[in-house]
């Protein structure tokens, strides 16, 4: 059974979302203290975070960050902030995906069904013991990492699955379109700037291993990973 921690100081909200995620087979912890999100979720173990923006003390930006020190599990915010770069800074932050209130709540368990699914469904076990290399560079599919030169670099559920496309088809241009369709299932839905904010993300992973200039962008048609790239001193 799959589980979800909600943090969320709206108690409507929260029990109504309890209420769909429990008829969906789901098993479901929200916040009862907002000092000790970071203690709660280490103790629960869920496997996914719906997280609001505004909250007591600290803001769910800040939590998204502790959460990510402990686990690379999908993290959903739900806010009623619409602004660009409030879903940019939650994509930024380390959030997997953004729902703006008042939403459908068949919508959001769509969408959790679909991270789910991308995290420890039949798509992530298909690709268990998975390795590319490309020029020295390594991505292991199954843990997430991305190794160079004897260093490694964790990345996020997305970011594994944008270099996986990118490096399967090196030297090969990749299009918007074929990423949105292999990584979020739910495509309709996602903002076209989420893409920008996840390439943007994968180029700071790269430049972490002293890898510059390797993923191009191709105006008017999509990425391309090349392997004779410029090696950062």
């Amino acid at each position: 059974m799959f589980k979800i921690f909600i943090i969320e100081d709206d108690k409507q909200l929260v029990s109504l979302l309890e209420e769909h995620l429990h008829k969906f087979g789901f098993d479901v912890k929200n916040v009862d203290n907002f000092e000790t999100v970071g203690s709660q979720f280490e103790q629960y173990e869920p496997h996914l975070v719906l997280l609001d923006v505004n909250l007591p003390k600290f803001d769910g930006y800040y939590w998204c960050r502790q959460i990510r020190n402990l686990s690379t599990c999908p993290i959903l915010f739900i806010s009623a902030r619409e602004g660009k770069m409030d879903q940019v800074m939650a994509l930024e932050n380390g959030g997997d995906d953004y729902i703006t209130k008042p939403f459908d709540f068949e919508i959001v368990v769509a969408k959790i069904n679909s991270h789910l699914r991308r995290a420890y469904g039949s798509y992530a076990a298909a690709q268990n013991g998975r390795t590319i290399t490309v020029d020295g560079l390594k991505l292991d599919v199954e843990r997430m990492m991305l190794s160079f030169n004897d260093e490694d670099i964790e990345l996020s559920h997305t970011e594994a699955k944008i270099l996986d496309e990118l490096l399967k088809r090196s030297e090969r241009i990749v299009s918007r379109e074929r990423l949105l369709e292999k990584i979020w299932d739910d495509q309709v839905f996602v903002d076209d700037n989420t893409l920008n904010v996840y390439i943007a993300r994968v180029r700071r992973k790269l430049a972490i291993l002293h890898i510059s200039n390797a993923l191009q962008t191709i105006r008017g048609q999509g990425y391309r990973f090349i392997s004779n790239w410029g090696h950062d001193e």
